[in-house]
């Protein structure tokens, strides 16, 4: 076996042991918390979009405390400012000058509960946190401690009082999430664990910022075909050119998607992308960059049944090829 094989199962048994800690609070959603922490290793960002109480927030505060790291919580509302979020500079009568003091977002995990319920300008605050991990306060930049994640919730179901997310803001989230309804089976786990405790009392850090940045720099350097690049492209190129679709997936998304599939990849113990990879992630990543026509929605059309269709036409890069 080689060393570079040796390494991405060390990394498959350090992202499994992360997961399986984050399980012991969220149970029955194994998917949802691994595609979370691909996302986190990705550099990338989360929207968690589904109805109230199916453990949206749990599933942030798990992730911050099993990595034994900083998070902060923003209950987005319409009166919420900007600098809420990012912070502002405070004039400091000791000191005889102003002095920067951080806010919500200065952490490694931030949790922005009910994003679309503040105004578009709060909203708009968090573009330069997402994108460029920093703030900027009266020209001076100020750089955001790694791991970053935003971690954005909302509800699909009440529009009242709610300012909806714009493309812009959209295309800054790697992936969209559902986490949906527990099984039965589940929800009984649940009135057992969550009944008498929070199970966040007893869950426990297993790992650290620093390994989260070591697995982060391993991703990198998983092994990407070029047939699988031109693969991703012609899925992009696709979402442009369907009857169906007013506004396709930007280039944004043909990169995240990249990102993602050597996070995933890496996660199954391979330190090479397979065509599996990708087809796995397409719907997380794309689904909610694509704008369908207003015919398509008058058909109760989705962008999940698009992607769908596109997966089953675009074809695969053979194994030898990939």
């Amino acid at each position: 076996m080689s060393e570079g094989v040796t390494d991405f199962t060390h990394f498959q048994s350090s992202f499994d042991r992360i997961a399986d800690n984050i399980e012991t609070a969220i149970q029955g959603k194994d998917e949802v918390v691994r595609l979370s922490l691909v996302a986190l290793i990705a550099e990338g960002h989360l929207l968690l979009e589904d109805v109230p109480g199916v453990g949206k927030t749990m599933l942030a505060k798990s992730l911050a405390k099993t990595m034994g790291c900083s998070w902060q919580r923003i209950q987005f509302t319409p009166d919420l400012l900007p600098s809420d979020v990012t912070g502002v500079n405070v004039w400091n009568k000791t000191t005889g000058a102003f002095g920067f003091k951080p806010g919500a977002v200065f952490a490694n995990i931030c949790l922005g509960d009910e994003i679309n319920r503040a105004s578009p300008k709060t909203q708009s605050a968090l573009l330069e946190c997402m994108e460029e991990r920093q703030v900027t306060v009266d020209g001076v930049t100020h750089e955001l401690e790694k791991p970053f994640m935003v971690i954005a919730t909302q509800n699909p179901i009440e529009h009242e009082g709610t300012y909806p997310l714009p493309e812009s803001q959209l295309d800054r989230f790697m992936m969209r999430l559902s986490i949906g309804y527990p099984s039965r089976h589940s929800e009984l786990e649940i009135l057992d664990t969550h009944g008498t405790r929070s199970p966040l009392e007893e869950l426990n850090a297993v790992t650290d910022a620093g390994e989260v940045i070591t697995l982060t720099k391993m991703a990198h350097d998983v092994h990407v075909a070029p047939t699988l690049k031109h693969y991703i492209v012609e899925l992009a190129e696709s979402t442009r050119e369907h009857s169906d679709v007013y506004l396709g997936v930007s280039p944004r998304a043909s990169l995240y998607l990249l990102k993602a599939a050597r996070a995933m990849a890496a996660s199954r113990g391979r330190d090479y992308v397979v065509p599996d990879d990708i087809k796995d992630l397409a719907i997380p990543v794309l689904a909610h960059r694509i704008l369908l026509s207003p015919e398509a929605q008058m058909r109760g059309a989705r962008a999940e049944d698009v992607l769908e269709s596109l997966l089953g036409r675009v074809p695969i890069p053979a194994r030898e090829q990939a």
